[in-house]
Formats: C-alpha cells, sequence, structure tokens
C-alpha cells in the first residue's frame, strides 16, 4: 500500500456548520464561510451527522477548490451543564481520484471485470459513487458494508460472465478483497484524520487564546481610557479653576492639592501599565539589600496611615516575629505588601476595618526566615467565581465606574509576578460583602546583623550652596521645571538644549565648574547616551563629573543601556523631587 499522504486533501473546522478554519489554507481558501448546513449538496449528510452524533461520510462532490472529493463529517458536541451542545464539525477531505487509486479499484478493469459502487439517496434510488464505463450491469455478485453512517453496495462482473463455479468463487474473494482495501485506505485516512484534527485542536486552542487576548486587551483600552481620563479631567478642570482663584489663598491651595492628588493617581497607572510590560519581557531582576522588617512595615503604614484616616477605618497592626535583619529587595517587597494593603482600604467601606499581621515560621532552612503577611478586610469582597481570574492581567471584578474606585487591573497581576520571582506563595479568600483576606508567605536570606549598622545615624542638614549643575534638556517646559525645582536646593543651574551643547559648556568652563549633570536622554543633534560617552572619553576632569539620567525612558533596560553608557544614576520623569534630593545629596555630599 502507498502513502495516503495525497489522498487528505484538507482538514476543516466548521463551527455552527460554517467552515472557519482549513488546513492547508492555501488553495483552500475558497471554503470558508462555506454553510455545511444550509448547501444543498451537503445538507442531507451533515443534518444526518448532527443529529446521529456519529461519523458520517459524504460524497464525491466537485469541490468548491477544484477536484472531486467526499467529506468525513465528525459532529462535535461540547458539555453544556447536563446536556451535550453541538459545537460544529470537524471535516476530513478526501480527494477521490487519489482515493481511488491508493484503493486500486481502476485495476479491476485490467483483470477483466466490470464494478459498480453505490448508495441509496434520501429518495431511496440508486446513486453511482463510482463505475467503470459499462452500464447496466447483470448477474453482478454484490457486497454490501458499512461506511461512516452509511452503506455502500460493490457489484463485480467479468467481462465474460461467470463461467464455472470456481471463477464465481474466485470473483467473489476478489470482491471481498477489494472491500477490504477500500476500508484499509479509509481506516488509514481516519488515522490521518486524527493526527490532523490534533493539530487543529492546537488552531483552536491559539484562535481561543488570542481571543481572549483581545478580549481583554479591549476590555483594558476601554477602562484605561475611563481611568486615565478621569484624573486628567480632574487636573485640567482643577487647573482652571486655580487660574480663576489665584487671588483666594486658600481656593488656590485646595485647588493645588487636589491636582497633586490626581497626578498621583494618573502616576501609578502608567506605572503599572509599565512594570507589567518589564514583567512580561522577562527584564524584572531583584536586588539584595540588607534590611530591617520592622523598618520595612513602618515605611509601608506610614504611606498607608493618610488613607486609613482619611475613610476612619480601624486599622490592627500585629507583629509576631523575632528575627528582622534580612536580604531582600525593599523596593518590590514594599510594593507587594503596600499593593495589597491600598487595595484593602480602597475597597473597605468608610469606618470598616484592616487587620495586618505578620508571622514567623518555625526556621525551615539554615540562615533563611519564612514570613506569613496576612491583610484581612471587612471590604465589599468578591464572588466565588471571580477568585480564580483575580491574579489575571488586565482583570477586575466591576469597573472603576462601578466600585468607584480607580484602577485597570494590573496592580495584582504585579503582586504575582513578584511574589513568584521571589518564590513565595500568595492566597486569597473572599466572601462577597463581608471581606478579604491575602496571605503571602516569603522566604528571605538572613545577613548578619553583628557587621550591619545598628543604629541609624541622623542625617546632617545638608548644604548645596555654591554647587554647580548642568541641566541638559531639550525640552523648555520640562526645563523650566527642573531649573525651578533645583533652585529650592539653592544651587548654581546652567542649562544646555542637546548633548552638543554640554560638551560646549563643559569645554567653555574650567575643569569639574559642574559638580553634577543631569542628562536627558532622548534630543536633537546629540542624544544624552552620546554625550556621556564623549564626555567620558576626555581627558580632562570633567570625564569623571558625576552624570544622572533623568528620562521618560523609565524601563528597567533604559536603566541599563544609561549605566553602559556610562551614566552614574536613573531618574524617571516626572519627577520625584525627594528621590532627586537623596540622588544629588549622594554626589554633592561627597
Amino acid at each position: 500500500m502507498k502513502k495516503n499522504e495525497k489522498v487528505v486533501e484538507a482538514f476543516e473546522l466548521a463551527p455552527a456548520g460554517i467552515v472557519s478554519q482549513v488546513y492547508p489554507y492555501k488553495s483552500n481558501e475558497e471554503v470558508v464561510g462555506m454553510n455545511m448546513l444550509e448547501l444543498a449538496e451537503r445538507k442531507t449528510e451533515t443534518k444526518l451527522a448532527k443529529k446521529s452524533g456519529k461519523y458520517t461520510i459524504a460524497g464525491p462532490y466537485e469541490l468548491k477548490q477544484g477536484g472531486k472529493g467526499v467529506l468525513l463529517f465528525d459532529p462535535i458536541y461540547v458539555d453544556d451543564g447536563p446536556e451535550k451542545k453541538f459545537w460544529g464539525f470537524s471535516i476530513l477531505v478526501l480527494n477521490w481520484n487519489n482515493f481511488l487509486q491508493e484503493a486500486n479499484v481502476k485495476k479491476l478493469n485490467d483483470a477483466s471485470y466490470h464494478y459498480n459502487v453505490w448508495k441509496e439517496n434520501k429518495d431511496g434510488e440508486k446513486s453511482i459513487i463510482m463505475s467503470c464505463a459499462h452500464k447496466n450491469l447483470k448477474d453482478t455478485l454484490s457486497v454490501s458494508y458499512t461506511v461512516p453512517n452509511d452503506l455502500w453496495h460493490f457489484e463485480i462482473v467479468p467481462f465474460d460472465g461467470w463461467i464455472p463455479m470456481y471463477y464465481k468463487l474466485g470473483g467473489f474473494v476478489l470482491c471481498v478483497l477489494i472491500t477490504y482495501l477500500i476500508t484499509v485506505v479509509y481506516w488509514q485516512s481516519k488515522t490521518k484524520r486524527l493526527k490532523e484534527e490534533m493539530y487543529a485542536k492546537k488552531i483552536a486552542e491559539s484562535a481561543k487564546k488570542a481571543q481572549e487576548a483581545n478580549e481583554a486587551k479591549t476590555k483594558f483600552l476601554f477602562n484605561m481610557s475611563h481611568d486615565i481620563r478621569t484624573p486628567m479631567n480632574a487636573i485640567i478642570g482643577y487647573s482652571n479653576l486655580l487660574e480663576d482663584n489665584l487671588d483666594d489663598k486658600d481656593k488656590a491651595l485646595n485647588y493645588i492639592s487636589k491636582i497633586k492628588s490626581s497626578n498621583s493617581v494618573l502616576l501609578s497607572l502608567i506605572n503599572y501599565i509599565l512594570e507589567m510590560a518589564t514583567i512580561e519581557g522577562s527584564k524584572m531582576s531583584l536586588k539584595e539589600e540588607n534590611e530591617d522588617l520592622n523598618d520595612l512595615i513602618d515605611s509601608i503604614i506610614d504611606v498607608a496611615r493618610p488613607h486609613i484616616q482619611k475613610k476612619h477605618l480601624h486599622f490592627t497592626y500585629e507583629p509576631h516575629f523575632q528575627q528582622a535583619k534580612i536580604i531582600c529587595d525593599k523596593t518590590r517587597f514594599r510594593e507587594v505588601i503596600l499593593n495589597i494593603l491600598i487595595n484593602a482600604i480602597k475597597y473597605t467601606p468608610e469606618g470598616g476595618s484592616v487587620y495586618f499581621k505578620v508571622d514567623e515560621y518555625e526556621k525551615q532552612q539554615e540562615d533563611h526566615v519564612t514570613y506569613c503577611f496576612t491583610i484581612e478586610d471587612t471590604g465589599i469582597g468578591m464572588k466565588k467565581d471571580y477568585l480564580p481570574h483575580i491574579f489575571e492581567v488586565f482583570s477586575r471584578e466591576r469597573t472603576s465606574t462601578e466600585s468607584k474606585v480607580p484602577g485597570v487591573g494590573l496592580g495584582l497581576p504585579i503582586v504575582k509576578s513578584i511574589v513568584d520571582m521571589m518564590k513565595g506563595t500568595i492566597h486569597v479568600e473572599s466572601e462577597l460583602n463581608i471581606g478579604t483576606t491575602f496571605k503571602v508567605d516569603l522566604t528571605f536570606p538572613i545577613y548578619n546583623a553583628v557587621t550591619a549598622i545598628e543604629n541609624k545615624e541622623e542625617k546632617n542638614i545638608l548644604n548645596f550652596k555654591g554647587k554647580h549643575i548642568l541641566l541638559v534638556e531639550d525640552n523648555e517646559l520640562n526645563a523650566e521645571i527642573g531649573m525651578e525645582i533645583l533652585k529650592t536646593f539653592d544651587l548654581d543651574i546652567d542649562l544646555a538644549s542637546n548633548g552638543k551643547e554640554c560638551l560646549t559648556v563643559l569645554e567653555n568652563k574650567p575643569e569639574k565648574y559642574y559638580d553634577v549633570i543631569l542628562m536627558d536622554v532622548q534630543m536633537p543633534v546629540m542624544n544624552g547616551y552620546e554625550a556621556t560617552k564623549a564626555i567620558r572619553q576626555l581627558n580632562n576632569g570633567n570625564a569623571t563629573i558625576p552624570i544622572i539620567a533623568m528620562t521618560a525612558n523609565a524601563f528597567e533596560e533604559d536603566r541599563q543601556v544609561a549605566f553602559k553608557a556610562g551614566m552614574n544614576e536613573h531618574i524617571a520623569k516626572p519627577i520625584d523631587v525627594e528621590k532627586l534630593f537623596a540622588v544629588l545629596s549622594k554626589y554633592l555630599n561627597q
């Protein structure tokens, strides 16, 4: 038996009977959109397949994509509660001529036999499936055999008729053998169909995932558009009101406070989106820093306290741990706990309760400590059927319009990703209108407290007077904001509008005149990376001036590119004044 690779012409998927996918697509694209349940030549067999739930053969037909073929309809049913629901068909298309050639049926002519294969149509009449050129055969030997959901009849007679009895017996054997050959070809085709079906299943799964991803992104864009426009509307509105009430100090301060609050919401939304992109690009890494858990928790509660007081919530914190000296990425750790804590506050109505507890497990690893962080609230809670989706990207049980809480559904996916990176676990329990409980288990190395500085030194009041800063910024508005911020630090500031101008300014000043250079990245003429590389190649003291990237390129890979170019620090825009002050203190206090 030859390989039947050319017998299988195509494999099709037809949800609700309408062909939506075909493999291979090339040369078969015309069949996409055909409704098999309505097409005159197909509907009898397809409706039989749908009704019986059995694999059904149909044809041969003239195919829409050209040539003649047989269609094998496999009805697919899916679970729909207690009953099965019709989904559609998987369809195997066989090339009829290749099928006959594979079965060697036409070689009956070479052996001096006439043949005829037929079946009954829906009207009970004989419908010829295949035959030799000779019509109206008489005294035929007939064998009936079952094909998927149908009955075919095979007739055979020698050219010269049946003479000796053994000849007729031999013809019967030959007829059975031909039937067997056709059956074998059918089963070979069905085996290949199963392989194609597995491939189609993967296609369908990929299509489903793509559809779900598109739906999630559409929902995300809808939510993001709303949630970003909300603080933007407040910023624009209060800016206009501020302009009209500059003489009323109390009103002006109130409007400024609300603008700052809206700025914070808008920035947090943007940061979430950027951070999720970093995580999905597998570019996030964890730092190893010596920390005190008590200090970390205190800093988290300090951030959350104004929100707690604003909603008049009952807040309880219970520390149950002895070991506090740990090695961790404090930024990521704070992000995990603070995100969950702020969510608990946001979704708890006024007068409700938020409970925060830290337990230390018995030592499981030498030089390591494991904690359980529990955050429990009496908030609005969640439905049970939503909990499996709580860590999915862009997932929200309620939009911000319904819950009155801004967000695009990225906070908890980020939390889950960081916890996974820390090789920890996170578990959530919730009941609608009762509240929610999060439990996060994290393990950290213990650092040697003896070699650590136990007592915090009180920071000296820094004096930047007389220090020179070169600000390199091409955007006039950003330059103006930067200059005004730096003036509050009592610094002497010069401005350059691009990298080339920065080099010119340095050339016209004494060596090491500037104590720090604040460098934008994306600029005309010469960008910040090129300017930094050029400065580092100078043969004078300017080559060692600390250069701080101050840019809207906020991804982790942007930080790495900045460091690779020779920059000392990276500060993302919009500028956090406290962070800028801390970084300047590091270099101006040396």
